[in-house]
């Protein structure tokens, strides 16, 4: 028997939700080098934001941590494009970072089906009887049905200060040393990433006075529907750079480690450094940089988009050359840090190695960023890894249930060449799979597959019966010749100004009254984007043989090569092929479409 059912390696925000949902299930042990690190926030103290509030949505709705983490430690909360329709309205959570990974410290340790393991994972060995061996770098030797590997930016990981490097996960904390190699030997490719984060700044010494002050919603909101009590008790804050800023930068190119070819690592495009920003839009004059607490009670402020690699004594210049901050006291300098990644499309839709069956992958070893993608590869490889050890089938999250499955499935199929960031303009359906709409989608599949338990997956089914029945109440009632529904369809009018007609509705709550207004306003396109999903999934299965991909209007030139190459022989595969977007799959509808109507007239 194996001494554990299932082994997560790493405590970051893959790892505990890897922990958590295989714990559900089965016998779980995590494995960290230090415990007291488990679910820190080692850049922005914030959850959510375009496209990453939604992952998150979706993990509260399957039964995941991140969720009830953020809310409970929240100091601010701000629905952003709340003036643009829901597809892309998205709720951000600021926290206490400390509280953060305090919370879920205790969340973690007090699990009964989980225990915790001290040590430094160095090695994995085969059984060759379908389970592993775990070894770690002081001799010991632990036995698991299935491991979820969830390292983080650890994997010989290296710190970068200016032109000055050394050996560290992140700072102060020692890289993971080994684990590199057993991934290598067994067959991975693994690839060099890059990231990294601002400086931090002590608060005292910043003039507020002189910053854009934003202040939260007036109303909070959560991804659990119950933000804790101090989600409105701080405001966040917006400076900017300055020609000084982006002089200096300039001047001082040559002791950036990026720009100087020390760093061989890719960095991620939509979170680049302070230096990219200036040298890639040189024709802009200012960069908006948002200035966030790291909580009530601690001393530092966050500089977000002025990541930098830059050596200590140029970031106390830079930091001085913004409004506000011409005082500022540096408490801990950026750096960059230098990673191993796999190569994501050597995995399973469910995050399994395809090399070495049962060990299963999450988070930024995958090459994404930011902790909301990394908490939902970490449910999904944890609950894999649970499925594996008990011999049921394999679970997919297939690309049109939401913006976790788009996400498996970009990474998956099409992979990157730079950290991978969840976005709104990833997902073709993002009307279908809304924020809002999260638990509706997903509650019952959590509940089906044993991580939403009975009485959370019964509130959600109450909460639509009582969504259902006020659209039905407003169908019914009218007032002057038109019914509620009609006149909760105009623009100007809100769920508050029908009843003002005198439109009786029971007790709903803020959340449940936003979410009749969604489908009442919003249900043309509703409908119109459900009909077209279900005639994508039809198309799917189209046959492609013959087609001369040349002569097909519309497609782009990279779809028409790698086309030619792959010959797929169906649409669904053509879709996962690396360069194919979705307008190329749309392309090729059109002219099947075309070719049906001529040849049947």
């Amino acid at each position: 028997m194996s001494d554990w059912d299932v082994v997560v390696i790493g405590g970051g925000h893959a790892g505990i939700e890897a922990a958590w949902a295989s714990a559900k299930l089965c016998r779980t042990a995590l494995l960290i080098g230090n415990p007291a690190t488990i679910g820190r926030m080692p850049c922005n103290p914030a959850v959510g934001g375009p496209g990453k509030s939604q992952l998150v949505f979706e993990l509260q709705a399957l039964g995941g941590l991140m969720g009830r983490l953020a809310d409970a430690t929240a100091i601010h909360t701000r629905v952003l494009n709340a003036s643009k329709g829901p597809a892309v309205q998205s709720l951000r959570v600021q926290n206490e970072r400390d509280a953060y990974a305090e919370y879920a410290q205790d969340v973690i340790l007090g699990h009964p089906s989980l225990v915790i393991l001290r040590g430094e994972a160095a090695d994995l060995e085969s059984d060759g009887q379908g389970g592993w061996g775990i070894v770690t770098s002081d001799g010991r030797h632990f036995t698991a049905r299935s491991v979820v590997i969830a390292a983080g930016t650890f994997m010989r990981g290296v710190t970068w200060y200016g032109r000055h490097s050394r050996p560290e996960g992140r700072q102060g904390e020692p890289p993971a040393r080994y684990l590199s190699s057993p991934l290598s030997r067994a067959g991975h490719v693994l690839k060099r990433y890059k990231t990294g984060t601002p400086p931090r700044v002590r608060a005292d010494s910043v003039d507020f006075n002189a910053l854009l002050e934003i202040p939260p919603d007036p109303v909070p909101q959560g991804f659990t529907g119950r933000p804790g009590s101090r989600a409105s008790e701080s405001p966040t804050w917006q400076t900017h750079t300055t020609p000084r800023t982006h002089a200096l930068i300039q001047a001082n190119l040559h002791e950036s480690p990026m720009y100087a070819g020390d760093i061989q690592g890719r960095g991620p495009r939509y979170c680049p450094s302070i230096e990219d920003k200036v040298v890639r839009f040189a024709h802009h004059d200012r960069h908006l940089l948002f200035v966030e607490p790291d909580g009530i009670q601690t001393s530092e402020v966050y500089l977000q988009g002025f990541s930098s690699s830059l050596p200590p004594h140029l970031q106390d210049q830079l930091v001085r050359t913004l409004p506000g901050f011409e005082e500022a006291v540096i408490q801990r300098y950026a750096y960059a840090v230098e990673y191993d990644v796999v190569d994501s499309t050597e995995l399973t839709l469910q995050l399994e190695s395809r090399v070495m069956p049962g060990v299963f992958t999450a988070g930024q070893i995958n090459g994404t960023s930011g902790y909301e993608e990394a908490a939902a590869q970490g449910l999904v490889a944890g609950l894999s890894a649970a499925r594996r050890y008990m011999g049921l089938e394999s679970y997919a999250f297939e690309r049109d249930s939401g913006y976790l499955g788009v996400m498996l499935d970009d990474l998956v199929f099409k992979g990157s060449d730079e950290p991978y960031r969840m976005m709104t303009s990833r997902v073709e359906h993002r009307l279908l799979c809304r924020q809002d709409n999260a638990d509706e989608r997903l509650s019952a599949v959590g509940h089906r597959l044993g991580l939403v338990d009975a009485a959370e997956h019964q509130a959600v089914r109450e909460k639509y019966q009582r969504i259902a029945a006020a659209r039905s109440d407003l169908a019914q009632q009218r007032f002057n010749g038109q019914t509620g529904e009609a006149w909760l369809r105009r623009p100007e009018f809100s769920l508050a100004d029908v009843e003002a007609l005198g439109v009786k509705l029971s007790t709903l709550s803020q959340v449940e009254r936003e979410a009749v207004e969604i489908r009442v306003k919003y249900e043309g396109y509703i409908r119109r984007a459900e009909s077209q999903l279900a005639s994508e999934q039809r198309a799917h299965e189209v046959a492609l043989t013959g087609l001369e991909y040349q002569s097909i209007a519309g497609l782009s030139l990279e779809a028409r090569e790698k086309l030619a190459r792959h010959r797929p022989p169906t649409l669904a595969q053509a879709s996962r092929i690396p360069g194919v977007r979705h307008a190329d799959v749309s392309a090729l509808l059109v002219h099947l479409k075309r070719n049906t109507v001529s040849r049947e007239t």
